[in-house]
């Protein structure tokens, strides 16, 4: 009992308590997302949901008009957003929130900004998870939706051919403004994906840009192509599960989630 105590008042001290492993007991996963993304975090929010999986999120400035020289600026920002996540406490994954500078500045070098500050945790990024998406797809035709513009545009598709992804279909809505991006439609995301069908064969649909809604449409779209559907969020979600050792598959929202 304390000392002082205010008249009528009960003061009980200090009492036992025990620890557990907290609400990430299964995995820790850190999430680095641009200053003006409004989606990430929402959609990894309807995939991520498994007792004991935790998400926890820092936020990395960008500039919301999307070029090739804004996002190699990112470079130098993504180790201080790292150390900003949960400071002396353990992490399974660390995943970068922007496809197209994950293509920019290239996979390693994200992986080495991270690393300078998480030495040794598992990493992702968008194309990244993309990448291992298409492996237990079985996809090698790929066709390919972005916000983006043509100069952001050419890089995508030269990284994603330089890593023996065969890029059979392309379509852009061309909206160079992250805010707006944000904004495109979740059925205009269908109809897009529906499109590049329709172009081609395809073993699989790449939506990409962590702006772009997939997941509350990712069924749709697979019911009216007959393919499977991924995106950059979508990508990520599931390869930051795997990467942690999370193999729950999750329904209602696509093949990838069920396998």
């Amino acid at each position: 009992m304390n000392d002082v105590t205010m008249p009528g008042m009960v003061d009980l001290g200090v009492l036992p308590c025990r620890l557990d492993k907290g609400i990430g007991r299964r995995a820790a996963i850190g999430l680095l997302v641009l200053a003006t993304d409004q989606t990430m975090e929402h959609e990894f929010r309807q995939l991520i949901r498994q007792p004991g999986v935790a998400l926890f999120e820092s936020r990395l400035w960008n500039d919301a008009d999307i070029t090739r020289t804004t996002l190699r600026a990112m470079r130098e920002r993504i180790a201080p957003a790292t150390e900003l996540i949960l400071p002396g406490c353990k992490l399974d994954v660390v995943a970068f929130g922007c496809t197209s500078a994950s293509m920019e500045l290239g996979e390693d070098e994200v992986f080495r900004q991270i690393r300078s500050v998480r030495p040794e945790v598992a990493c992702t990024t968008p194309v990244t998870a993309a990448f291992a998406a298409f492996k237990v797809l079985s996809a090698r035709r790929v066709g390919v939706l972005t916000p983006y513009s043509a100069e952001v545009n050419a890089g995508v598709r030269a990284y994603l051919t330089s890593h023996g992804v065969d890029v059979a279909a392309f379509a852009t809505f061309d909206e160079r403004d992250d805010r707006k991006a944000a904004r495109i439609t979740p059925k205009s995301v269908v109809e897009g994906v529906k499109a590049l069908a329709l172009s081609t064969r395809l073993d699989c649909v790449f939506v990409s840009c962590t702006s772009l809604r997939l997941t509350e449409v990712v069924a749709e779209a697979e019911a009216a192509t007959g393919l499977p559907v991924t995106s950059s969020d979508h990508a990520m979600a599931w390869h930051c599960l795997r990467l942690a050792g999370v193999r729950d598959t999750v329904p209602g929202v696509g093949r990838l989630f069920a396998l």
